[in-house]
């Protein structure tokens, strides 16, 4: 995909440690944005991020950090969407609420419409017979997206629309109100997304996540099966039209002159757009082979960058690249968070672009250029033969990075329990911070791709520019392996054991390693995992906490050590952050004040999405899809479960 962990596993971490919704702008509204809240008497939360702006912000404030702590189970509905071993599912979906109801989209394809007080099924739609084909990239989903029409005809169907993807490169489109295909938009319902490239086309794009959405325009990118080959897809993004399925413009990523030498560069995470502008802002990820770049060492400005286009036309109007020559794999992996920063006297219109580097990039989203200063800082030279890895790379001071900028110390605990092999480990390979270059003999990458700031990004509190974010602090070791050695290893394999990878066309294979000790015990001092926040008027931290806990065989870890986590939080109005995404497959509420935590409550599986929180008939629901993902535990669910205060 770029689904980037497919390769990790973190079982080792854990062995031993009237409808009213929520999200606003404060940005203004669009007529179409106006026609659905007047439609649905308030605001709604209508994208995989909150609103397209990407702030995961609720206005509800019934529930608050007085009472809490008396959240009990309100309603819980299970899809019957949940595998294991071949059929394993990730599922990382947002729930919408939108259109007064409640609605998912499972990794097999299938999309239910919850009433917003019981959860009862309204209807169910399939996109594929169940346990149908994945392609090559595995049964996942981030959910759907909603369209509705600027003047809705009265008794005429699809005028309000949901859009569920499938990792096999299609795009369904069904009436809102009924589950049934909208005959007019594709064929039969159907677009196939997967067919409008054929250029080195090594596998079927996957549509994991949910297309953005202006006026009438669904922009998606698409994800690939990576890591594996020199030459792959070239990156690309579509506008379509959000009626027909009509393919409306085409942004190649990769230049022209480039496309058969390399690939992917695609944009496999969410999409922001501004609804005033109509300017649709895309984080787009590395060119392939991922971990070498010898062979691509031509300049590729828009890979592994924040690109502004026009939503209706995908014409180019800014783009700021934050990683040069990427060859660690560090995609920028997150929609970027719109707001308008009170700074000096000015209201700046702004995004914050949170990174995989820990980096929180404060650009203004009309020009590109930043808000808080950007520096080119000279980081280390790679050894390897044919490699010339950047100089420097751009980095921001402030806001304060969600990481430091050297490795944690190696572990005693982990170090004495296995007779120092850990310091043994580290003492052989690179290990130079940020952007130490992959070598033969072995890097620490530090944040490593499961590093950082993740997929969710973070939640904006418009009212104040407060800004939430989890982190996590996760070295990895990243080997070169001649093509040699990796073709006498490992044969013709496009993956293998170990970790391999083939990057097959390239100099050298590719092998991760997570940095485990031989008992599974982390080689790293903790904690693994922190929530921040931050004051995004003078880029200033107002606190930082561990979040989540280590979990196995029923104990928990210490609080202090924290969690990996994947999934993003929502801020409310009364004061208060939402978040599942921990190992110990908790969902938590925090006070945004201070981070303590306030309540929390175990579901079945980690919530690897953030929730949704939103009022109805006069009660404040928060809504968690607890999937689980493989990379943080073996445990997965079905799981769809809301939360209120007791009547």
């Amino acid at each position: 995909m770029k689904t980037k962990m497919k390769l990790l596993t973190l079982a080792g971490l854990a062995a031993v440690t009237a409808a009213t919704a929520l999200y606003v702008s404060p940005m203004g509204a669009t007529a179409q944005g106006m026609m659905m809240a007047a439609a649905s008497s308030g605001q709604v939360f209508d994208a995989f991020g909150g609103n397209q702006q990407a702030q995961k912000y609720s206005v509800s404030d019934q529930i608050t950090p007085d009472n809490v702590k008396g959240l009990k189970k309100a309603w819980e509905f299970h899809t019957g969407d949940v595998g294991s071993g071949s059929h394993a599912t990730t599922w990382g979906a947002t729930p919408l609420f939108v259109n007064g109801s409640v609605y998912v989209g499972t990794p097999f394809y299938r999309v239910f419409a919850l009433d917003p007080a019981t959860g009862t099924k309204k209807w169910e739609y399939s996109a594929a017979a169940k346990n149908g084909k994945p392609e090559n990239q595995g049964y996942k989903s981030r959910g759907v997206a909603y369209w509705q029409a600027a003047m809705p005809q009265a008794g005429q169907p699809c005028q309000k629309m949901v859009y569920v993807g499938t990792m096999n490169g299609e795009l369904h489109g069904v009436d809102a109100d009924s589950g049934k295909p909208c005959a007019g938009f594709g064929k039969g319902g159907i677009v196939n997304v997967d067919g409008f490239d054929n250029r080195n086309h090594k596998w079927k794009v996957g549509l994991l996540q949910p297309p953005a959405v202006y006026k009438d325009t669904l922009i998606l990118g698409w994800a690939g099966n990576d890591w594996t080959e020199k030459v792959e897809n070239p990156g690309t993004v579509y506008g379509i039209d959000a009626r027909t399925g009509a393919l409306k413009w085409t942004f190649n990523i990769i230049p022209k002159d480039q496309v058969n030498t390399t690939g992917t560069a695609n944009v496999w995470a969410g999409i922001s757009v501004d609804p005033e502008t109509g300017l649709a802002f895309l984080p787009t990820s590395s060119p392939s082979p991922n971990y070498y770049g010898g062979d691509r060492l031509k300049e590729m400005p828009y890979v592994t960058a924040t690109v502004a286009v026009k939503a209706e036309t995908g014409e180019v109007v800014w783009s700021r690249q934050l990683v040069h020559h990427d060859i660690w794999d560090v995609d920028i992996n997150s929609a970027p968070t719109l707001l308008d920063i009170k700074k000096d006297g000015k209201v700046i219109p702004a995004l914050i672009q949170a990174t995989k580097m820990g980096f929180l990039f404060v650009l203004n989203r009309n020009t590109g250029e930043p808000v808080y200063p950007i520096e080119e800082r000279p980081f280390p030279a790679s050894d390897v033969p044919g490699e010339v890895a950047s100089k420097t790379q751009p980095y921001v001071a402030t806001p304060r990075p969600t990481i430091p900028d050297t490795t944690p110390p190696v572990s005693r605990l982990a170090d004495i329990t296995s007779f120092g092999q850990c310091s043994r480990w580290k003492a052989r390979i690179r290990d130079e911070g940020r952007y130490t270059p992959p070598s033969i003999r072995g890097s620490i990458s530090w944040p490593a791709t499961i590093g950082g700031v993740e997929w969710g990004g973070g939640a904006l509190d418009p009212t104040t520019n407060t800004y939430v974010v989890n982190s996590d602090r996760a070295p990895q070791v990243y080997t070169l392996v001649p093509r040699p050695d990796a073709d006498k290893t490992y044969g013709a394999a496009l993956r293998g054991r170990d970790g391999y990878a083939a990057q097959a066309g390239s100099a050298y294979g590719f092998k991760l390693e997570n940095f485990l000790n031989i008992w599974g015990m982390p080689c790293w001092e903790p904690p693994y995992g922190t929530l921040l926040s931050y004051d995004m008027n003078s880029g200033k931290v107002n606190w930082e906490k561990p979040v989540g806990q280590v979990q196995k065989y029923g104990f928990y870890m210490p609080e202090s050590w924290g969690s990996i986590t994947i999934g993003a939080p929502i801020v409310t109005k009364s004061g208060l952050v939402f978040i599942g995404a921990s190992m110990d497959s908790r969902v938590r509420a925090i006070d945004l004040k201070n981070g303590n935590v306030l309540w929390k409550a175990i579901v079945d599986a980690p919530a690897v999405a953030q929730p949704v929180s939103y009022t109805y008939k006069g009660k404040q629901y928060v809504v968690f899809i607890a999937g689980g993902n493989g990379i943080l535990t073996p445990r997965l669910s079905d799981q769809v479960v809301a939360f209120a205060l007791p009547n």
